[in-house]
C-alpha cells in the first residue's frame, strides 16, 4: 500500500500544509496509522479514497496545530505590533490565510473544500467518495467558500 499511495499522500498533505516537512509528517502518521490498524477491520474498498481522506484531515490537523501555536498572549505584543501596515500581503501570506481559514471550517466542510479545490475532484466525485449526495456537496461548497472568502477579505482589509 505505502508504494502505491505514498506519493497521492504526501502530494496531497503538502496541498494543504504548504511545508515539505509537515506534508512528511502526514505521509507517516497516515501509514503508522495503517500499520496499527486492527487485523480483524474489514478491507478498504477504495484505497485511494481512504488515503487521500486520511491526509486531508492529517494536514488538517497540522494546520490547526500550527494556527493554536501562532497565539501569542496580548501581554508579549508591542504596541508598535498594533499599528497599521501599509504594505500588501505577499501570495505566501495570503495562502497561510487560507490555510489558517480551512483550518477554521469544520472538519468536513473543510474535507470536501480540500478535495474540490486542492485535489480537483468534480462535485460528483466527492459525493461519490463521501457517500452523500452532489446537491449537499454544493451546497457545502458553497458555503465553505463564502466563510473562506470573508476570511481572506478581512485579513486584506488588516494588513492595508
Amino acid at each position: 500500500m505505502f508504494q502505491t499511495h505514498h506519493g497521492l499522500v504526501f502530494r496531497t498533505a503538502y496541498r494543504i500544509t504548504g511545508n515539505a516537512a509537515d506534508a512528511e509528517d502526514v505521509l507517516q502518521t497516515v501509514f503508522l496509522r495503517m500499520l496499527r490498524r486492527d487485523q480483524a477491520a474489514r478491507a478498504l474498498e477504495n484505497q485511494e479514497s481512504y488515503f487521500r481522506r486520511a491526509a486531508i484531515n492529517a494536514a488538517l490537523d497540522i494546520v490547526r496545530a500550527g494556527r493554536d501555536a501562532h497565539n501569542v498572549p496580548i501581554d508579549d505584543v508591542s504596541p508598535d505590533d498594533l499599528g497599521p501596515s501599509r504594505r500588501e500581503p505577499d501570495g505566501r501570506e495570503l495562502r497561510e490565510c487560507l490555510r489558517r481559514a480551512l483550518a477554521r471550517l469544520n472538519p468536513r466542510e473543510a474535507e470536501i473544500f480540500a478535495l474540490r479545490f486542492f485535489e480537483d475532484l468534480s462535485n460528483q466525485e466527492i459525493a461519490k467518495v463521501l457517500g452523500i449526495s452532489q446537491i449537499h456537496v454544493a451546497v457545502i461548497l458553497h458555503r465553505s467558500r463564502v466563510r473562506l472568502q470573508k476570511e481572506v477579505r478581512s485579513y486584506q482589509g488588516e494588513r492595508s
